[in-house]
Parts: structure tokens; C-alpha cells; sequence
């Protein structure tokens, strides 16, 4: 199995490498373009960025990623079905039109690769009945590649970038949340390293509800969490429907967890204590602490 760097390594080697202004463009930049090892101006607008960088040099880059996947239609299918969905593999194998054999011969391949990792609902479902995994892509550029330029081939190979464009800007705002999640995650288990370390984390999710972040602790504590990424600050509400959530779930957890990327109402924030904890934005600084060149990743292909 090929072994790519965490998700952590590849968000500290592109902060370090780009030096973007905050952590909003950080994450949102990473998005795009996380995991290529390529220079990034995070000074210029993010379409004009993937104009210049990935629609004008669709022809290389393409036949770089074709190189790793042979080509093979029913692998594209299930990347694309997996990067515009909620990545349930049956979803994916919805999307992409192919069949549930087709569509687990094909993950086995690319996990081999490491292009793909499995990923299992935390805790069992209340009920006996089988729950769909879930995919991830290692690197962010290739869930951003088969989101937003491999399923608009024919046009941008004629120059024509205009559905890229505004599918992009109609999801611009919340393409961003997944790697907010996931790197909530990472800040979790930093947050708790000394005081009570986490042993197990993941997300929750059965028929009937999600849960962003379910997690174990050294002493048998549990953890639950919810992630907005919005320009709007969370306000109780949010901790009344993950509340309401793990209800549902059948879950009690010990400490209920919220990350926000634009902070928390007062209301909220007069709430927390030793079983509420608030994360905005600025507390995602200590997964950039202490960065040198040791962080940074050379990249192994074109730099385009």
C-alpha cells in the first residue's frame, strides 16, 4: 500500500510553504489544493488560481492521475461518485453508475494505492442492519479534481471553463467543511494529548443521523461533536441538535465538542465548561505551531 502523508503533515507543509494570511484561507486553499506540493499565491482569488494552475494545464495533469489509476473508467467513476456525494459507497456506486462488484473490486485497487482510506462508523448502529463505510480521498487535490474538473472533461479540453466555474461557485462555500471537519479532529486530539488523551476518533452515522466527531478518551471518556463551518456564529442550537442527535444514536456522551469557524453566540459561550468545549478559528493555530523546513514536503511531480 502506497503510504501518503497524514492529512495533518500535508495541512502544515502547505502552511508552511504559502504562509496564507489566516487560517479561513488556509483551509480553504488547502481544499483545492492540499497534497500537490505546488507554490500557491493565496493572494489571488482561488478560481483564478485553479484557471491558471489546473484548467489550463488539464492535459498534464490528467495524464499524471491516469498514470496511477490505468486509465480505468469504473475507478473514475467511483472518485467522481465519491468527491460529489457523502461518500457512503453505496451513493458512490449510485453516482457513478456502476455496480456494487464493480464498486468494491475498484475501492480495493485504489486503497491498495492509497489514493482512497475506508472509513467505518464509530460505535455500532443501535440496530443490527449493515451501515455503509464511507471514503476518503488522501489527497484534497484529487477530491477537488474529480468534484469540479474530471466530470467537465469535454469542455475544459476544448477551453471552455465556464460549467467548472459555476459549479464551483455554487459550492465554493461549503466545499471547505470536510476538511474543517477533519482537521477538527486533528485539533481535538492535540487539545487532549496531556490532560486525557484520545484513543479512539471518527465520526457517527447509521440510517437515520450523522455526528461530525465521536471520540474515546485514555480514562473511557466520550466525546461528541459538531462542526460549522458558516459565516454565521453557532448558537445553542447547535448544541441542542447534537444533543438531540446522540439521543437518537442512543449515544450519552460525557463531553459535547462544537467547532466553529466564526465563533460562538454569548449565549453558547456562557455554556461551556467541563462538558461543553468551544473551538473557533483561532484555536486551530497550534496544529501550524513550531513549523520549519522539516514540515515541508517536497513535491515529487510537475509543479505546473
Amino acid at each position: 500500500m502506497a503510504k501518503y502523508p497524514t492529512l495533518l503533515e500535508q495541512f502544515r507543509s502547505f502552511y508552511f510553504q504559502n504562509n496564507p494570511k489566516d487560517l479561513e484561507e488556509a483551509i480553504e486553499y488547502f481544499s483545492v489544493f492540499g497534497g500537490m506540493g505546488w507554490s500557491v499565491d493565496t493572494g489571488v482569488p482561488l478560481i483564478n488560481l485553479i484557471e491558471s494552475k489546473v484548467l489550463r494545464n488539464y492535459t498534464y495533469i490528467h495524464g499524471d492521475i491516469t498514470k496511477v489509476t490505468k486509465s480505468d473508467k469504473v475507478s473514475h467513476s467511483l472518485l467522481s461518485g465519491v468527491a460529489m456525494g457523502d461518500r457512503r459507497t453505496h451513493s458512490a456506486f449510485k453516482r457513478g453508475r456502476i455496480s456494487r462488484a464493480e464498486g468494491e473490486s475498484a475501492i480495493e485497487e485504489l486503497c491498495e494505492m492509497g489514493f482512497l482510506s475506508v472509513e467505518t462508523s464509530l460505535e455500532g448502529p443501535p440496530t443490527e442492519e449493515k451501515i455503509d463505510d464511507k471514503l476518503n480521498f488522501a489527497v484534497p487535490f484529487m477530491r477537488f479534481w474529480f468534484s469540479f474538473i474530471s466530470p467537465f472533461f469535454k469542455g475544459i479540453k476544448e477551453g471552455d471553463y465556464k460549467e467548472v466555474k459555476e459549479r464551483f461557485n455554487n459550492r465554493e462555500s461549503g466545499f471547505s467543511s470536510l476538511i474543517f471537519e477533519r482537521l477538527s479532529k486533528e485539533l481535538l486530539k492535540k487539545s487532549f494529548k496531556k490532560e486525557d488523551p484520545i484513543v479512539e476518533i471518527g465520526s457517527y452515522w447509521d440510517r437515520n443521523v450523522e455526528i461530525d466527531i465521536l471520540a474515546k478518551t485514555k480514562s473511557g471518556k466520550i466525546l461528541a461533536g459538531a462542526c460549522k463551518y458558516s459565516n454565521a456564529k453557532a448558537n445553542k442550537n447547535e448544541l441542542t441538535k447534537l444533543k438531540e442527535k446522540c439521543e437518537t444514536a442512543e449515544l450519552t456522551p460525557d463531553i459535547y465538542v462544537l467547532f466553529s469557524k466564526s465563533g460562538f453566540s454569548n449565549e453558547l459561550k456562557n455554556e461551556k465548561g467541563s462538558d461543553l468545549k468551544l473551538y473557533a478559528l483561532k484555536n486551530f493555530k497550534i496544529l501550524v505551531e513550531d513549523l520549519s523546513e522539516r514540515d515541508f514536503i517536497e513535491c515529487i511531480g510537475k509543479r505546473y
